[in-house]
């Protein structure tokens, strides 16, 4: 929003600079992008008369004589197409600068003579688009009573100062001049707002013998319009064309001005219709119909929707409600008679239709932010009387509208606890009331309670905390004093699945694995891989980004062997990874059907020097603080080798399980043999040791025996380690496994595995007949399970 300094001036009393306000509005709660002055950097730029001109033969240029106020006329080459004798032009001197920091030097232009320049717009600094479409391809013609030789900058309205202010969603109060002066004597104490009106003196001539409205559409609160007849479209006068251009806004002719003028001065968008044009007398606006077409002021055709609001005339479109007005009914040179239209149109409905056209407008923006509901009948009459000032004519009697609507002020409570707790400060209710006052806001004060009455013009106020805001803006936050928040100390700590989770990180990192974060959403059929998890019963998202990412995962594998894959593509064929995340499994609830988030890690191996007991390490270290940790053969899950997998408990509660990738789904992957684990967290935190009781380091040196059996094939190491166990050797500290054999001088259905024994006593260092004993005991065991002890 640009808000021209010398306007805002005429609309509060304010006698501080434009900068001054810059910096004020800025830490007030509007902020102030930067401040313009068109003449700035420009200079010897004066009022000149056109005396004479003469066509340079076989060019497009043309000699002129100008009367820039001194005693002789200037000779100025100028090659504008609209150049003529008679009219008062912009003139750059020799020595005169303009846009660009350009300089202008005396010269010879087809060996004619030329002391200065004849400008447009463009060349001292305006932009192209708010320029009059008049003098868009020429030099800009100013006021007849213009005096020759003087500085064009007054004439111009150059001089002024314009705010570009960035106005958020909740502030779109301030886009209006109104607005902004409401705001600023608000920031500054002691300062009214004053407001001119105009009176609309009506013809005995009715509105309603001329127009009919009806609304047939819930997406428009109200639709006003009035009739003002006998016109004549001109220019606007100049001090009307400055101030819409110092705003970025391109003049158009006496009416289209006046109603962007009350665009900028209210915030309440109106439309101009050629009344003229009307096949009908009755406005009926509805929405759209699929298919229905609409030539735009621009001249392009719209293919309109049903969910577009229209204004027809005799059942056809005339305009794209609060965008932009139809070709078919625009105000021309020769109009006569105008219907005036003024409404509140649904902002979300503005909002998608102006994107769908890519239509941005003034209008638009102001209808998707929101307007001040009680300035629509303001602002038609307004703009009634002032088009009859500026292009003659009469305003018939009465407004037509949709219904009696009628805008409502909202009172919000709040307590003076409330905004002293919230803000850090000791105000007293005078204090308060003071700032409510400033705003234009009424109060009942109950106690210590503020029944806050908040007129239509400030839609955004509705609960307690805009109202704390607005007392911290006018307040000043740069007077909120800085304290510390009171409050008992507490003790923060992570909740026990929080530590347990960074226990098995730094334990997973120490053993050289890299931490990978895959994705939650799988397909359907990656979803139910290595799980014993219920899989009848998928989470899927309605409408997935894609078949890949469509299914909540039940298993964090899967996505591991992805990264795998992408890995072994790239080079890196040696891999060693974990994942702790959640998996999301649904157990049958009729009364909730969401997923409950299981917390899982899991690990995946693969390339050189990994195997399945490289894996069975890296879980068995992660387990070392556990109690009676297991693993058992398993065949349960199909993704898996059915020889090389094993459930894993812990106090035969089953916590996970570690294998090979079967051969078929690793060839699926596209990966090499790859060994995995996965791990439920929370299963292993109920089974976590409450306290780890220190134990002195033995005094004693451990004694280590070897020995090797001879058992059936099928026979697993976790039968022969609890049949050791159960020997009830007190002095046995570990049973260890370090060789498998299968071959030469061993049964097809037998096969040899090597133990090595390892003996400590805390109390004295053992002698060989005991640790001979010991071995003996075991030995015993082993050969009554059946074993054969080579």
């Amino acid at each position: 929003m640009q808000v021209s300094y010398n306007w805002l001036k005429e609309l509060v009393n304010i006698d501080v600079t434009s900068y001054d306000l810059s910096e004020k509005m800025s830490t007030s709660g509007i902020e102030v992008e930067g401040v313009e002055t068109r003449s700035e950097g420009l200079s010897k730029l004066v009022v000149g008369e056109v005396i004479s001109t003469q066509e340079i033969p076989e060019t497009h240029l043309n000699i002129c004589q100008v009367n820039v106020g001194e005693d002789e006329p200037t000779q100025i080459v100028c090659g504008a197409p609209n150049i003529k004798a008679g009219i008062k032009v912009i003139v750059a001197l020799p020595g005169a600068r303009i846009s660009g920091n350009h300089k202008i030097k005396k010269g010879k232009i087809r060996g004619v003579e030329s002391l200065g320049m004849i400008c447009s717009l463009q060349e001292i600094g305006f932009p192209e688009n708010i320029v009059p479409k008049a003098y868009a391809e020429g030099i800009y013609y100013l006021p007849a009573d213009a005096e020759n030789g003087a500085e064009i900058f007054d004439y111009l309205e150059m001089n002024d100062d314009v705010l570009e202010l960035s106005i958020t969603p909740n502030r779109a109060d301030a886009l209006s001049m109104r607005g902004v002066a409401h705001e600023v004597a608000a920031i500054y104490d002691n300062k009214q707002v004053k407001f001119d009106e105009k009176v609309v003196t009506e013809s005995d001539t009715k509105t309603s013998e001329k127009i009919a409205v009806d609304v047939t559409t819930d997406k428009v609160l109200t639709y006003k319009m009035r009739i003002i007849e006998g016109i004549t479209v001109a220019p606007s006068p100049q001090w009307l064309q400055n101030r819409l251009m110092n705003e970025g806004i391109r003049p158009i002719n006496n009416v289209v001005d006046v109603t962007n003028f009350v665009l900028l001065y209210f915030g309440q968008p109106l439309h101009a219709f050629d009344y003229a044009k009307f096949d009908e007398k009755k406005i009926l606006v509805r929405q759209a119909e699929n298919g229905e077409k609409l030539t735009t002021l621009d001249g392009a055709v719209r293919d309109l929707a049903a969910e577009d609001i229209v204004i027809t005339v005799g059942g056809q479109p005339v305009a794209l409600a609060g965008v932009m007005g139809g070709e078919n009914t625009e105000i021309t040179d020769s109009s006569t008679s105008v219907a005036l239209e003024s409404a509140i149109f649904d902002g979300t409905s503005i909002r998608k239709t102006s994107q769908k056209f890519n239509l941005r407008s003034e209008s638009s923006a102001r209808f998707e932010k929101g307007i001040n509901h009680a300035d629509v009948e303001t602002a038609l009459d307004y703009a009634a009387a002032m088009i009859v000032e500026l292009a003659g004519g009469t305003i018939t009697s009465g407004v037509v509208s949709s219904n009696d609507f009628v805008a409502q002020d909202v009172t919000v409570s709040i307590t003076l606890d409330k905004i002293n707790r919230a803000l850090g400060l000791t105000l007293n209710s005078a204090d308060v009331v003071a700032i409510f006052d400033k705003l234009g806001f009424t109060t009942a004060v109950s106690g210590e309670t503020f029944a806050v009455t908040v007129p239509p013009r400030r839609w955004d106020i509705a609960i307690e905390a805009d109202l704390v805001e607005e007392v911290a803006r006018i307040y000043g936050y740069n007077n909120i004093p800085n304290t510390l928040p009171q409050a008992g100390n507490t003790i923060g700590e992570l909740t026990g699945m929080q530590a347990f989770r960074r226990d098995v990180r730094t334990n997973l990192e120490g053993a050289g694995l890299s931490e990978v974060i895959s994705y939650s959403l799988t397909t359907a059929e990656k979803a139910v891989q290595f799980t014993k998890l219920p899989t009848d019963n998928l989470t899927a998202l309605a409408m997935p980004m894609s078949e890949e990412r469509s299914t909540l995962r039940l298993n964090l594998i899967s996505g591991m062997l992805d990264i795998v894959r992408y890995n072994l593509a790239r080079g890196n064929d040696t891999l060693a990874v974990y994942e702790i995340g959640q998996v999301f499994a649904k157990f049958g609830n009729e009364t909730d059907n969401r997923p409950t988030e299981l917390p899982q890690v899991a690990i995946a191996m693969t390339g050189k020097g990994y195997d399945f007991y490289a894996a069975k390490g890296v879980v068995e270290n992660m387990l070392v603080k556990f109690d009676n940790v297991r693993f058992e053969a398993d065949q349960a899950i199909a993704e898996l080798h059915p020889g090389r997998t094993a459930r894993i408990l812990v106090d035969a509660l089953e916590v996970g399980f570690i294998g090979q990738v079967h051969p078929t789904t690793a060839k699926a992957y596209d990966i090499p043999a790859t060994y995995v684990a996965s791990l439920d967290l929370t299963a292993l935190l109920e089974k976590q040791p409450a306290q780890v009781i220190f134990t002195d380091i033995p005094k004693f040196q451990a004694s280590k025996r070897d020995i090797a059996l001879l058992v059936d094939r099928v026979t697993t190491n976790q039968a022969i380690l609890d049949v050791i166990t159960s020997s009830k050797v007190k002095t046995l500290i570990k049973a260890e496994l370090f060789d498998v054999y299968t071959g030469e001088n061993v049964a097809a259905d037998k096969k040899s595995l090597a133990y090595t024994l390892t003996f400590q006593s805390a109390e004295n260092q053992l002698t060989d007949d005991e640790i001979t004993a010991a071995v003996t005991k075991i030995t015993k065991k082993l050969v009554e399970f059946g074993a054969e002890i080579r």
